[in-house]
């Protein structure tokens, strides 16, 4: 099978493209079709045009065009597509139903209805992106969230196929008035993890043999003040314990409260910031964790969101106490591979991460069914071979 996939955007390190289309097409490859990534290097326009292979899937970056006139866009939307079809593919996947990848979906499926083209279309949708969601988060002009809305609520029911990353996003398609055999349940997924060497992490941030809390994070799903709260009652009952924070705020407001919070409670020397951290360092600072945390605030984005980093740990053997919040349930079973409390319940959150620094053994059966779990469930392999079903449902390749 032939299978472009069109972007919103380029590889951006955390983004849609990088951590979800990528490595399903690495996999796809692998398993004997041709994929091409065809995306408009939005973070990166000095990189256009450009075409380059990774792992077997062509990359295609096409060019921006001098300015940002409606006309212009549409001439990215146009390159977009007409690269696409000119490789005469079975089936175009279009990642989110906005910008860009939303344009060349809409342009596409007329293109279908005056028999210009027969490639079946699929659109893939990893977040909630109009009212109650990303609309509400960004601080997108007005124009640009109605744009974005409409966009959502029409790619979403104008396809052939439709993936979906959570359960959620699931239920919201339905709701749409799509049929439920059209809607394919595509997670984010997480590759083999090699050991991380977290003595390496321990000495560079001076944290010794304390017992290390790990937030792994951009802040932005939570009230960062929480953490804080958790952390202090961590701290009453094992006084040594350290927090290491891996990430930068998605929004800077976010990072400012956190270390208000801080300064506020008298944390600082408690406390160790690692910033961003590129992707191959991951596995040392997971290595130097003994629990990590993940709070959700149970909000519609986190709902619908599909978290990649809670992937991450869990792939990595990390023991994880989450928030119990939307695709956290489904990629953690309780006292199983992690462990779940209620959303925003500061009580509950620190009292198990003070059972598990406490519990060795404990942790280290956590970790072991996590990765296991990971493995069997929600790696690229395993997901690759759903997406595949997702396009011979749509039509593709017969």
């Amino acid at each position: 099978m032939r299978i472009a996939m069109i972007g919103p955007f380029g590889l951006h390190p955390r983004g849609t493209m990088r951590v979800r289309a990528l490595p399903l097409a690495r996999e796809l490859v692998a398993l004997g079709h041709a994929v091409m990534m065809v995306m408009p290097p939005w973070h990166t326009p000095e990189e256009a045009p450009r075409t380059r292979n990774d792992a077997g899937v062509a990359l295609e970056y096409v060019a921006l065009g001098p300015g940002l006139s409606p006309l212009q866009h549409l001439g990215v939307t146009l390159r977009l597509v007409r690269c696409a079809l000119a490789w005469e593919p079975d089936v175009v996947h279009c990642f989110k139903p906005k910008a860009y990848a939303g344009f060349a979906a809409w342009l596409l499926w007329r293109m279908r209805g005056l028999h210009m083209t027969k490639a079946r279309l699929v659109v893939d949708a990893d977040d909630w992106e109009g009212p109650g969601g990303w609309n509400d988060l960004q601080s997108y002009p007005h124009g640009l969230r109605k744009l974005f809305a409409w966009q959502e609520r029409w790619g979403l029911g104008h396809s052939d196929a439709i993936t979906v990353a959570s359960r959620t996003l699931q239920s919201l398609v339905w709701s749409l008035g799509v049929s439920p055999t059209k809607v394919h349940y595509l997670p984010n997924g997480g590759g083999n993890h090699s050991p991380g060497d977290g003595s390496k992490v321990r000495d560079r941030l001076a944290l010794g043999q304390a017992p290390v809390v790990l937030l792994y994070t951009r802040f932005f799903e939570y009230d960062p003040e929480r953490v804080v709260a958790v952390f202090c009652q961590v701290l009453s009952e094992v006084p040594d314990a350290r927090l290491l924070v891996v990430g930068e705020a998605l929004f800077p407001k976010d990072g400012a409260r956190f270390d208000r919070a801080v300064a506020k409670a008298g944390l600082g020397n408690n406390v160790a910031r690692a910033g961003w951290v590129p992707q191959e360092e991951l596995a040392d600072f997971f290595a130097a964790a003994d629990v990590a945390i993940y709070p959700f605030d149970d909000t519609l984005v986190n709902r619908a969101k599909c978290a990649v980093k809670l992937v991450d740990l869990l792939g990595a053997g990390v023991a994880v106490v989450a928030d119990a919040v939307g695709q956290n349930a489904e990629y953690i079973a309780h006292e199983e591979t992690g462990l779940l409390v209620p959303s925003g319940d500061v009580d509950a959150m620190a009292a198990q991460v003070v059972y598990l620094l406490r519990d060795k053994a404990r942790r280290r059966a956590l970790t072991s069914a996590a990765a296991l779990r990971i493995s069997q469930r929600y790696s690229w392999p395993v997901l690759a071979r759903k997406a595949l079903a997702a396009y011979r449902a749509a039509g593709a390749g017969t």
